[in-house]
């Protein structure tokens, strides 16, 4: 460590193969994002439920839960490039398969055979990024890969529910498969062969996410990241229904939802490289206060828009906090723990989605989806503080430095 302070005047700019994974990201989160703008729109055509297509949120997020862990495993012994170039495949293939699906029944198929690479890329792709950077800025290096979400949801969100708006839903899925093409090329020209190549131990990878550290940051961001998605999964139909928006007017609402994701990443990365625990702590109880306002503001057009950037700024201010808090506690299995944390937030998407549409349908409606939100949101706020109380009272020795970088207990 004591070469470190020499660092950032060696290397003051972050390596361009960031940026690919970027690319790949913004792949990946456009056709996770992208079904919130076409909720109608696939509900009429496949003749189903608004509720009904909220499921298809949720079976491409437990795909996700499901996937990450047992992809990771199963690609152990594979270059990391390599692995990442097999997900981008996967991922433009099922994109395919959605823009062909004749059913409902068929396009849940579909997006759960997409959201099979998910977490694994960004599982992958986050110990990829944090090995191309100084221990300092791995919490930053994080953020600019999940940078490619947030502009996913600035321009990908928005443009596809245009696109689907103009051209039929089916149209939004054949756009998200030529990204994935493009992102596959960017990956295999950008990122070094040697990224993080060598083979996983998965004896110790599993050993390390047994931890009880692990699994209360695990538990964390479950619960944390649910509250969004109860949320934003009818964030449509809200704007339409509540906020008496017209369906034009909703990709350019779901533009300040994408403004507030980039500002809110940056915070995110930058505080939890400043320090993780205050990081993680200020986020998710800003999340929580947010997601209250929402439920308040929908009734009014312009409050109802400002809550939606809002939104996307708490929203990704707790990404990096919460995965650079997984990669902290797992020391040893960073591979196999970034991926689960990955398929924890879309446990919480699911759930959250699950748990939006029991509101709509059994409860007080959409504008009850913000308070019943932050309930989820400060559970998870809750389980941070435990794991912190039992941080503090095990022994120094097998403690790590609270308020280090996420990574530097490597």
């Amino acid at each position: 460590m004591s070469a470190l302070p020499a660092t950032p005047a060696a290397r003051p700019r972050l390596p361009l193969a960031l940026y690919a994974l970027t690319a790949g990201a913004f792949g990946i989160g456009t056709t996770e994002f992208v079904i919130m703008g076409l909720l109608q729109q696939v509900a009429t055509d496949l003749h189903v439920t608004i509720a009904s297509a909220g499921l298809l949120i949720s079976g491409y997020a437990l795909g996700v839960f499901v996937g990450a862990p047992l992809l990771t495993v199963a690609t152990a012994r594979m270059p990391r490039k390599h692995v990442l170039l097999a997900l981008m495949l996967v991922f433009t293939l099922g994109n395919l398969a959605c823009a062909l699906a004749p059913s409902y029944a068929l396009l849940m198929g579909a997006r759960i055979v997409t959201s099979l690479a998910h977490g694994t890329f960004f599982g992958v792709g986050a110990v990829v990024a944090t090995g191309l950077v100084a221990p300092e800025r791995r919490a930053s290096a994080i953020s600019v890969m999940f940078m490619g979400l947030t502009v996913a949801t600035l321009l990908g969100v928005p443009a596809g529910a245009w696109l689907g708006l103009e051209l039929g839903w089916r149209s939004t899925f054949w756009a998200v498969t030529a990204i994935g093409v493009v992102a596959s090329v960017v990956v295999f020209v950008l990122v070094p062969r040697d990224a993080s190549a060598q083979a996983l131990d998965v004896r110790r990878e599993f050993a390390a996410v047994r931890s009880a550290p692990v699994l209360l940051a695990l538990l964390t961001t479950t619960l944390g990241f649910a509250g969004v998605f109860t949320v934003y999964t009818y964030v449509q139909p809200a704007l339409i229904d509540v906020a008496g928006f017209s369906a034009q007017a909703v990709s350019p609402i779901l533009l300040l939802f994408g403004v507030g994701m980039i500002v809110g990443n940056v915070l995110g990365g930058r505080f939890a490289d400043r320090s993780l625990r205050k990081a993680l702590f200020g986020t998710l109880a800003a999340l929580a206060v947010v997601l209250v306002g929402f439920g308040l503001a929908i009734h009014s057009p312009v409050a109802a828009a400002i809550a939606v950037g809002l939104l996307g700024t708490a929203a990704f201010a707790i990404v990096a906090p919460l995965q650079a808090s997984v990669l902290h506690a797992a020391r040893g299995g960073e591979s196999l723990a970034s991926s689960l944390n990955i398929g924890a937030f879309n446990l919480g998407n699911a759930f959250g989605a699950w748990l939006g549409g029991l509101v709509i349908d059994h409860g007080a409606g959409l504008a009850a989806l913000g308070p019943s939100a932050a309930v989820v949101t400060l559970a998870g706020l809750g389980v941070a503080a435990l794991a912190h109380l039992r941080e503090r009272r095990a022994p120094a020795s097998a403690t790590p430095h609270a308020q280090a970088a996420p990574c530097s207990a490597h």
